[in-house]
């Protein structure tokens, strides 16, 4: 009996993982077609383009040899991120619920700050552009800038990285973790127990101001516009993921679809109280929220300058002070 439980449960989370991440292809698609090129006034691409037929485009192109200290390391990055972001997702399943140290508030936070640190290494790891070996400035004997520090153009963004990784997401993890004052436990089975049963998180004054700073969170930890500071297309051009082509373009193109769904997933437990799973029709609510999601950032990023330091920390300053506000009204 224990045992068909245990493949039952195994087949619905296998099954939860397929759907959503099949939905999560369209999610890029859809932001640039129905999003950012009806702003623009122009057709834009086909809703398949973006998440799914590109990647089956970059799978059949040649591998490029970068320069790295550590090539393996620098190309097994883009793979790490996605299954960062599948373990995020599965901790968010129910069947996940029985193992309490994987289905937790700060294992989830664990596995986000994983996937920011691979930034920074992405970037500090190529020491190449566009594939060739080429230091900055020239040392060759007689040079003018002879006794200059030498760099590559995805320094920058490893620094950059560095600096989102240190006040950055600030508000994210201020977000996640109010829900935490109302249901007074970290563990994601007592977090939707309690929305069941007291109504959505969501709806209170504390979640109100949480929801809005998660979604400043969720904006910047998907480094999208206002918060592209990573990957600022005057000076470092696609950020840490310049380097990547062919196979590791498509990875890096799976997961961040699937990583857009995955974000909206933790909303939906932390402040809704549905997880996913292919067995409820919760699930709709999961995608629901995804697409609300990407809907506002579309709108937002069409909109929006990449800010400088100068408009982004008073930004994060402000966030991170009402994700303040929303733990403290969530404990009182």
């Amino acid at each position: 009996m224990l045992e068909n439980t245990i493949i039952n449960s195994v087949i619905a989370v296998i099954a939860t993982v397929l759907v959503c991440f099949i939905i999560s292809t369209f999610l890029p698609g859809i932001e640039r077609k129905y999003i950012h090129a009806r702003i623009q006034q122009r057709i834009g691409p086909k809703v398949v383009a973006p998440g799914i037929m590109a990647p089956i485009k970059f799978m059949f192109k040649e591998n490029v040899e970068v320069s790295s200290p550590v090539p393996g390391l620098y190309k097994s990055l883009p793979i790490i991120c996605f299954i960062v972001v599948l373990c995020i997702f599965l901790a968010l399943t129910p069947e996940a619920y029985m193992i309490p140290a994987l289905a937790s508030l700060v294992a989830i936070v664990g596995f986000l700050k994983v996937e920011e640190i691979c930034y920074v290494l992405m970037g500090a790891l190529s020491k190449s552009v566009m594939s060739v070996n080429m230091p900055f400035p020239d040392q060759i004997k007689g040079a003018v800038h002879n006794n200059a520090t030498r760099s590559f153009i995805e320094d920058i963004s490893a620094k950059r990285s560095l600096r989102m990784i240190t006040y950055g997401s600030f508000p994210l993890y201020l977000a996640l973790f109010a829900p935490v004052t109302a249901a007074r436990s970290v563990f994601l089975k007592d977090i939707v127990a309690f929305q069941q049963v007291n109504g959505p998180f969501l709806f209170t004054v504390a979640g109100g101001i949480a929801a809005i700073v998660f979604f400043i969170g969720y904006m910047i930890i998907l480094n999208e516009y206002p918060f592209s500071i990573i990957k600022a297309k005057s000076d470092v051009i696609e950020g840490p993921y310049m380097e990547y082509a062919a196979k590791y373009r498509a990875v890096v193109v799976l997961t961040r679809g699937f990583f857009m769904f995955t974000l909206g997933a933790v909303f939906s437990v932390l402040f809704i109280g549905v997880p996913p799973t292919i067995l409820s029709w919760g699930i709709l609510v999961n995608v629901a929220v995804a697409l609300i999601f990407v809907f506002m950032m579309g709108i937002f990023s069409a909109f929006s300058p990449v800010f400088t330091n100068r408009q982004l920390l008073p930004t994060i300053l402000g966030a991170t002070l009402l994700g303040i506000l929303s733990i403290v009204l969530g404990l009182l």
